[in-house]
């Protein structure tokens, strides 16, 4: 893969920094030299992932990602202190675990506006610098919960299902005038999280796939998506399917360079 060069501003910003993937992504980023702006709810939990990434340079900014105006204060304070972000990953989410009648539409729409809303804020306050300097990464930490919902999990696969859309939405509208600026959407599986299950994968051996994922800065990424550690196929229509088994055409899918 092609990776960032060494003129390329070393400035990651990650959401939900405060526990589980997003701590072990702030960490991962820290341990590759870049300076990393920890987006989090939890101030403590956000001290305690400063204190894990001891050496690196992590400053921890306490904002729910859902408030479009004061993530829009927070990435202009990044901007002056840290510089303007290289990388965005959008990891912040919540599961409620309640059913749609459980839930009701006003907690079902509270999970929308952090999984999806707060990719979209964060993503528009990152293209601000991003789009005037033309290159910038983007990684939107998905799921495949929308394509089979679990019980108790109607808001979460919604808001899921839509934030894989977004990154198609976003390369569809950004990626003839800013080739440099990549979205790739990465779904990382279940995790050994308090979002996920005590027998998922280790939350560190995922950050290492998606750290190395966003210091890629590949063309040919954007609009990928990869599960793990493995790029998939991107869903295409019968025409097409047809069309490339005739012709023997197989996608060139990659494989990020850690095992589990």
């Amino acid at each position: 893969m092609c990776v960032m060069n060494g003129n390329f501003p070393k400035v990651a910003v990650v959401t939900g920094a405060g526990a589980g993937l997003g701590r072990a992504l702030t960490i991962e980023f820290a341990r590759h030299g870049l300076s990393v702006a920890a987006i989090g709810r939890k101030a403590a939990d956000l001290r305690q992932t400063v204190q894990l990434a001891a050496g690196g340079i992590v400053v921890p900014f306490c904002v729910d990602v859902s408030e479009a105006g004061p993530v829009a204060e927070a990435f202009a304070e990044i901007r002056q202190r840290l510089g303007a972000p290289a990388i965005l990953v959008n990891n912040a989410a919540i599961h409620p675990h309640r059913d749609f009648l459980q839930c009701g539409p006003s907690e079902f729409m509270d999970c929308i506006a952090i999984n999806l809303g707060g990719a979209v804020n964060c993503a528009h306050a990152a293209l601000l610098s991003m789009s005037r300097k033309g290159e910038g990464r983007i990684v939107n930490v998905g799921s495949f919960a929308d394509l089979a919902p679990q019980p108790m999990a109607s808001a979460y696969s919604v808001s899921k299902g839509a934030l894989r859309v977004f990154s198609r939405a976003l390369v569809a509208d950004l990626g003839d005038r800013f080739p440099g600026i990549v979205v790739s959407t990465w779904m990382p599986g279940i995790l050994a999280t308090r979002m996920g299950r005590s027998s998922g994968l280790d939350p560190v051996v995922a950050a290492r796939w998606g750290v190395e994922l966003a210091l890629s800065n590949d063309a040919e990424l954007n609009g990928a998506i990869f599960e793990q550690n493995m790029q998939i196929a991107e869903p295409r229509s019968l025409k097409r399917r047809i069309a490339d088994k005739v012709l023997r055409r197989q996608p060139a899918l990659r494989r990020l360079g850690l095992e589990a």
